[in-house]
């Protein structure tokens, strides 16, 4: 029974990567707007229903590894060195995203589609609650505590600007630094 189980599961992985992978082609090729989930659905060989089984909209084609952003969040969190700040782990947790990011095509293909950029942003922010949790918890505040669920806010934000700075890792230094002291100028 477990080898079932086991056996189904790959498939299913396989079918998403399939989908993710046909769609991130097409896309690439002709653009976001002028391509069909039909089309993608036949080109993994698929369904448009078993597309939708496995992604809720057209946009989270693009954004296949989302599952993974929380738990690399909160890791980053809980998961930080002895003697560094949740801020300075949140830092560095991004700026790795950011110079991670897939190639010039794949941001391209994000910010010529404002439907993309959308949904990147709502698919960060997403991530607000538990990123909040994990700071309460590991700073010792109470769980629903709004200055670490505005840390949590502030940080997740901050991606979109680093992202589309001309020096990333300066603007992840020059935000962070400033999360880090809190708003004074002085």
């Amino acid at each position: 029974m477990t080898e079932a189980i086991g056996r189904r599961e790959r498939k299913k992985a396989q079918t998403r990567q399939a989908l993710a992978d046909a769609a991130l082609e097409l896309f690439l090729a002709r653009g976001f707007d002028q391509v069909g989930v039909k089309e993608i659905a036949d080109a993994a060989d698929v369904s448009v229903t078993t597309l939708f089984k496995h992604f809720p909209s057209k946009e989270a084609l693009v954004f296949d590894q989302e599952a993974d952003i929380e738990t690399a969040l909160v890791d980053a969190v809980r998961g930080r060195p002895p003697g560094h700040t949740i801020v300075d782990a949140l830092r560095k947790h991004i700026l790795v995203d950011v110079a991670e990011s897939p190639d010039d095509a794949f941001l391209r293909l994000i910010e010529s589609t404002p439907a993309l950029r959308e949904y990147s942003r709502r698919m960060w922010m997403r991530h607000e609650t538990a990123l909040a949790r994990a700071i309460a918890e590991e700073s010792g505040a109470p769980e629903e505590d709004v200055a670490c669920a505005a840390l949590a806010r502030f940080a997740l934000a901050s991606r979109e600007l680093i992202a589309a700075h001309e020096n990333p890792r300066r603007a992840a230094e020059e935000i962070f630094a400033r999360l880090e002291r809190g708003w004074r100028t002085e």
